[in-house]
């Protein structure tokens, strides 16, 4: 199976390097690798271009937000299987995407997830935080679970069949797709447990009371968008089962 990496970045010269060479020392090399730049002005490119004989597909130009820029480079895959790898994370090791891609074939299904951890950002040796996924059944999403998106590889026929990221979104597109795929239309997936990516602490939903209030409120309207009704609770549980992930 061909695996299509996509990372997106805008104005990150300090850590795309790390990401690139994450994916360049993968063991899996039937793989293509995209980027899209959001026009950065601060070195980035110039980064990214001391990789660029590896990378397959280079976009630099202005875009609508980090999901728009995603969209961007699904329109582009080619491959069978999609994973996202963001600009300030690294997979854990060079055996990921041999895992996932075996676990795609061992079970026949059409996403993998798995776990993920928080790293210090200036060492990522030291980790903060472990997200321990765990198995989905089926109406968890009703009860606040979710996998870490970073984790999250999909079939590229999913994303023809059921769509890319809502960019009406800003800060929740990624859990409305996820919801969307998983608890809407009911796509198989399967839990590899072993961390897959490293991140780098900061999330923008995450650094602030005032963008968690404000993801969470996004959280509900993931919901509405799919005319879906959660729980009453659910979207009280989400940043609460969120918490108790962390292990």
């Amino acid at each position: 199976m061909k695996v299509s990496i996509l990372t997106v970045v805008y104005n990150n010269p300090s850590t795309i390097a790390s990401a690139i060479e994450s994916v360049l020392e993968q063991t899996y090399k039937n793989r293509e690798f995209i980027i899209i730049d959001g026009g950065s002005k601060d070195g980035t490119l110039e980064k990214i271009n001391e990789y660029i004989e590896n990378i397959d597909i280079l976009i630099s130009e202005p875009d609508k937000g980090i999901y728009d820029a995603m969209n961007k480079g699904l329109n582009l895959a080619t491959g069978d299987i999609i994973c996202i790898l963001n600009s300030d994370d690294v997979y854990a090791d060079t055996g990921v995407l041999e895992s996932i891609v075996r676990q795609f074939e061992n079970s026949n299904c059409d996403g993998v997830y798995g776990d993920l951890d928080y790293v210090d950002a200036d060492d990522m040796n030291k980790i903060l935080r472990h997200w321990k996924s765990g198995l989905y059944h089926d109406g968890s999403f009703l009860f606040g679970w979710m996998p870490p998106h970073p984790s999250f590889s999909v079939k590229r026929s999913v994303y023809e069949k059921y769509g890319n990221f809502n960019t009406l979104l800003k800060s929740a597109a990624d859990y409305e797709l996820m919801l969307r795929f998983i608890h809407k239309h009911k796509i198989k997936i399967s839990y590899l447990p072993k961390v897959l990516v490293k991140m780098r602490t900061g999330g923008v939903s995450n650094s602030s009371l005032k963008n968690r209030l404000r993801a969470n409120m996004e959280d509900r309207r993931a919901w509405q968008l799919n005319e879906l009704k959660p729980y009453f609770f659910t979207l009280f549980l989400k940043p609460l089962r969120k918490l108790t992930q962390f292990f």
